[in-house]
């Protein structure tokens, strides 16, 4: 996956730049569903797209900002693509936003990048071969320390609260939470230490959401599974992840699962 993993970590940089062409320019619409998208979106997609269909043309790719026509189904090799995560953030300009490439081979994810322009790290991955980030010039292994499971410091979502998340936290007795813009900073920031734990106990998120960020973590120790503790699952006829997202540090995810498994029960009855 080599020559993979490196044009991923090209696109990324490319629809970075894209993406930063209009930072502080642009202005949104709403989808079917009432969530923004703008041009950055949309110059990011047509990037990665393009440089994915002209260097692996047989594989199939599935984009938050491309028609899904379901052809991808019978794919053994699937690209799935967040071409900006977090475009919320984008708009308010706080840096807190994403470009996501990964690749699926039967079904399971073997390689993922995730690209923070705002702040230029690149954090990648692929399967067995461990975790990544670039940054001030250099490549540095990403391997995450255990967490105290009595002291988990939570990231939480900046643009979505949920009621059943703060049953989970008090269970848990966190009191160290910060908030942030997309999956992909969130997920980072456990693979590089600053936080521990990141849940998502409702069916919000999609396979772009979680299929670059949940490699990465993996390769560098830590655990994903949905809110019942079962393995994420990709190229679905419906690209959702219906029970949620647990991303968390080594050392507290039977704690943390113990948890949030039967609140999550509670709450979908």
């Amino acid at each position: 996956m080599r020559a993979e993993l490196e044009l991923a970590r090209e696109l990324a940089r490319a629809a970075g730049g894209a993406v930063l062409a209009h930072y502080g320019t642009t202005t949104s619409q709403a989808k079917v569903g009432g969530s923004p998208v703008t041009a950055a979106d949309h110059a990011a997609n047509a990037v990665i797209t393009a440089g994915l269909r002209r260097r692996f043309p047989d594989d199939a790719i599935l984009s938050e900002e491309s028609g899904d026509d379901r052809s991808r189904l019978g794919a053994e090799r699937l690209w799935i693509v967040d071409p900006l995560d977090g475009t919320k953030e984008f708009l308010a300009q706080n840096g807190e936003f994403s470009i996501m490439i990964g690749l699926v081979v039967g079904g399971e994810p073997v390689l993922g990048v995730v690209y923070l322009p705002a702040g230029d790290l690149l954090f990648s991955a692929s399967r067995g071969e461990g975790a990544w980030i670039d940054r001030n010039g250099t490549r540095e292994r990403l391997l995450r320390a255990p967490a105290v499971p009595s002291s988990l410091r939570l990231v939480g979502s900046r643009s979505h609260s949920e009621p059943m998340l703060v049953r989970i936290q008090d269970a848990l007795g966190i009191t160290d939470v910060e908030l942030c813009g997309s999956v992909g900073v969130k997920c980072s920031r456990i693979a590089d230490g600053r936080r521990d734990l990141y849940v998502h106990p409702v069916p919000y998120l999609k396979e772009w959401d979680t299929c670059a960020p949940e490699i990465i973590l993996t390769e560098a120790g830590g655990h994903v599974s949905d809110c019942l503790g079962e393995p994420l699952r990709y190229n679905k006829p419906d690209p959702g992840q219906p029970a949620g997202i647990v991303a968390c540090a080594p050392g507290c995810a039977d704690v943390v699962l113990d948890t949030v498994r039967p609140v999550y029960q509670e709450g979908r009855r």
